[in-house]
């Protein structure tokens, strides 16, 4: 890295290029700001212009998004044509695991089914199917629009840079993690906990995390990103506390990352590489260089290396894109499924009831109803949401419930499902304890945020 730099001609030119696009991330992703006597950040500003500008007309778009998403899956999974199969970004789209496909496929006739109200009420109905197709997928729609066009400007010009090195004599003494694995923890909390994912396996694959380290990330940093935290919180009618909201979480989060990489099955996983070496990465900064002037310096040059603006546009919208195709046909049909469930079975209630004692000890209103959506985040972070809005009155338990379903990080429609389909040493079993223990660990730090904030 040393030499890099050494022949890099690192001008004040690219400290602004570095600077500029950074700081205008950092603005639309993280600034809070007070609009109509409601706290909320400017991504979510633009979101809501969508969907007034759209009017009513984001469920037939996303309708068709999905049908076409199958059909494209369909060619890609089975036919494997060479312009899927050798252009990477349409290959990792639409060439997917079965399951998948087939969750695709439910998706495509939940959306169909809801949007002209064919077949059984109980697939299209306002508290199933149509609470997702008609108020939750057209906040998605919006949100993710802005979310992957923007993302670029958080990801691509040396923020995570500086900031991973900034924090390098943090994450190892405190969570057991080199320095580097920074990165891919902000990537994930600035930009989407799939991001985080694929950052991690690729590094365990080039060998610059052990099996335990790449586990420990993946399960523990690939956290939910701002942009689906606003999600959650706009469904839960909170958006007046974002800033309490976030906090709660970043609270949570950081007690749940000291712990779990020191508890079973994380703390179980072997030291070796994926090569089998035990041997450990230099993280040692340059002599005679600060932790910030080295950050600086990491920032600039991939500020520097970031040539075309048009490949950083060309990114955004490949962020779009995989976010609407990838994401929120899984979203329809695990959703759908989930609130028949939940609509029309005891299941979750079943689910739930051992949590009912705990939510009682620590105070939660509602607490049998809060409970039914302890586990239901499991299958995805939306359905606490879904489910808890139309059944719980009080705004501590909705807030409680809110920041819960965000801090449990596993659920299988997306980062689960991920982390099994990589590289990273996990299996299902893994997952499930990991979910249980963070449900354990970041509940009674939730509540009792939640006690001094209501």
């Amino acid at each position: 890295m040393d030499k890099e730099y050494k022949h890099s001609n690192i001008t004040p030119l690219d400290y602004l290029k570095f600077l500029i696009p950074s700081l205008i991330g950092i603005f639309l992703f993280m600034i809070p700001i007070n609009v109509d006597g409601e706290v909320t950040i400017p991504v979510a500003i633009l979101a809501d212009w969508v969907q007034q500008l759209l009017d009513g007309k984001i469920p037939l778009i996303m309708t068709v998004i999905i049908s076409l998403t199958v059909i494209f899956t369909l060619i890609g999974s089975i036919m494997k044509p060479a312009m899927i199969k050798d252009k990477p970004f349409l290959n990792s789209l639409f060439n997917v695991q079965p399951i998948w496909v087939i969750a695709r496929i439910l998706g495509m006739i939940f959306a169909i089914m809801t949007l002209y109200e064919i077949g059984p009420e109980y697939v299209w109905s306002g508290g199933t199917g149509g609470l997702l197709l008609q108020d939750l997928i057209p906040v998605l729609f919006s949100v993710f629009l802005f979310a992957g066009l923007f993302l670029p400007l958080l990801l691509n010009f040396g923020l995570l840079e500086l900031f991973g090195t900034l924090l390098t004599k943090i994450m190892r003494p405190l969570f057991t993690l080199p320095g580097r694995s920074s990165i891919d923890c902000l990537a994930s909390w600035l930009g989407d906990g799939t991001i985080g994912v694929l950052l991690t396996s690729k590094q365990y694959e080039q060998g610059n995390y052990s099996k335990r380290e790449a586990a420990v990330i993946g399960t523990t940093f690939s956290v939910v990103s701002i942009t689906f935290s606003i999600v959650v919180l706009k469904h839960m009618e909170l958006d007046a506390y974002f800033v309490q909201y976030y906090l709660t979480i970043v609270v949570a989060g950081l007690v749940a990352a000291l712990i779990m990489p020191r508890i079973p099955p994380l703390s179980n996983k072997k030291k070796t590489y994926i090569n089998d070496s035990d041997i450990q990465k230099n993280e040692e900064i340059p002599e005679g260089m600060s932790m910030f002037s080295w950050g600086l310096k990491s920032a600039a040059l991939t500020a520097k290396k970031t040539n075309s603006f048009d490949a950083v546009i060309k990114g955004g919208f490949k962020n779009v894109i995989e976010m609407w195709m990838a994401v929120i046909p899984i979203v329809m049909a695990i959703g759908t499924i989930a609130l028949i469930i939940a609509e029309n079975t005891p299941v979750f209630e079943w689910l739930g009831a051992p949590f009912v004692p705990l939510l009682q000890i620590m105070q939660v209103p509602e607490a049998a109803e809060a409970a039914q959506t302890m586990v239901v985040g499991f299958a995805d972070m939306f359905l606490p949401a879904l489910i808890g809005v139309e059944i719980i009155e009080s705004e501590m338990t909705r807030f409680i419930i809110a920041s819960l379903s965000v801090t449990q990080l596993i659920y299988m429609s997306e980062v689960g499902g991920l982390l099994l389909g990589s590289k990273i040493p996990v299996n299902f079993k893994d997952l499930v304890l990991i979910f249980i223990e963070r449900t354990l660990i970041t509940l009674p730090v939730i509540v009792l945020m939640a006690h001094i904030l209501f």
